[in-house]
């Protein structure tokens, strides 16, 4: 690490933050640190399928650990399309190798869905992706999906998926399956992810139910989200040129998604934290959850909050703070119901069920 000017101080700096990040007590730095300086460089196989580069392109720009420290220092990455340099058969030959040498140790690592439908809709080497990855997994110690596509389906899984594109944990069964989703995915949560994984093993990252890292994704986005004082006095941009807008506003009504995606993206934010997509004024998509491109409208919101708050405010101190409370306790359950169902409510319909 001297060899490429990272100074011991740089190095801890950089163990505390990953730590940090991990959710991990700072008291574990030292331990971080002495995990990753022991780790020997595993080997990992790296499939792409029905995908788009995008969590390639990703995680060529994280900073910490930079992609260039990951693979020369990190990891052993034997086999990925976009980043070796063999192509043909001897990149396959390098995948069979990497296969046979570490056999039961290997990690794979998949982005983009698996075409059920027909074989030749994505073939590699005139391997279908279905065959290699049965093929390759099969000796693996562990997956990680990254991206939508691997780990949920994705773009391509979308109504009407024309072709049968299912997730990794759809086919594979008998091994240990992380889930890393985005479209694509913020670089540094799939970085760490692998970074925790070296240092100490598969069995020190807890998930979700849906088999993400709790780490980066047990909270919605809307929970930190820097606009969240703006929902909560009722502040909301109605189009994307008025007042709110150029306020910086809540997006609700925008179609965001954040109150019901779980994610980092507020918090860890992309391209060595400069910013992410509702600080550079578009509502969350909603990515990280399975099924968001069939779970409506982009710019339709999964319902709207009780009217304006601003007069419900109003009418609370004139009537009491009690009444205020139970308006407000209506309008949360009406509009988790309505999230869950994906329903649009408006103030008028909160007004009749209040």
């Amino acid at each position: 690490m001297k060899a490429h000017g990272i100074s011991r101080r740089g190095f801890l700096k950089y163990c505390a933050t990953l730590t940090s990040m991990m959710a991990l007590p700072p008291i574990l730095a030292p331990k971080v640190a002495m995990a990753l300086e022991g780790a020997s460089r595993p080997s990992v196989i790296w499939l792409s399928f029905q995908e788009c580069t995008g969590c390639t392109e990703a995680i060529t720009r994280s900073y910490a650990p930079t992609i260039e420290d990951l693979i020369f220092n990190a990891i052993s990455l034997d086999y990925h399309h976009t980043l070796q340099a063999a192509s043909g058969e001897a990149a396959e030959a390098a995948r069979e190798a990497a296969m046979e040498e570490n056999w039961g140790n290997y990690l794979v690592i998949v982005d983009g869905s698996i075409p059920l439908a027909n074989p030749g809709f994505s073939t590699i080497a005139g391997i279908s992706n279905l065959e290699m990855l049965k093929q390759t997994a099969e000796g693996a110690a562990a997956i990680v999906a990254v991206g939508s596509c691997a780990a949920f389906g994705g773009i391509p899984h979308a109504d009407p998926n024309p072709t049968g594109a299912v997730s990794v944990a759809d086919i594979i069964t008998d091994k240990p399956i992380i889930n890393v989703p985005g479209c694509p995915p913020i670089p540094v949560v799939m970085t760490s992810v692998l970074a925790q994984f070296l240092a100490f093993g598969l069995d020190s990252i807890e998930v979700d139910d849906l088999g993400r890292p709790k780490a980066f994704y047990s909270e919605t986005i809307h929970d930190r989200c820097y606009r969240r004082p703006f929902y909560d006095k009722g502040l909301f941009a109605e189009s994307f040129d008025d007042e709110g807008a150029r306020e910086g506003w809540c997006l609700y009504k925008l179609g965001c998604k954040g109150p019901t995606t779980k994610s980092v993206c507020a918090t860890v934010k992309w391209n060595d934290g400069t910013s992410f997509p509702i600080q550079a004024g578009h509502p969350c998509l909603g990515c990280t959850e399975p099924d968001f491109w069939d779970n409506g409208g982009f710019y339709k919101p999964l319902s709207v909050p009780a009217g304006d708050y601003r007069k419900l405010g109003l009418a609370a101190v004139a009537g009491g703070a009690v009444l205020g409370v139970a308006g407000g306790a209506i309008a949360r359950s009406v509009k988790s119901s309505a999230a869950a169902k994906h329903e649009p409510v408006t103030p008028d319909d909160l007004e009749k069920k209040s």
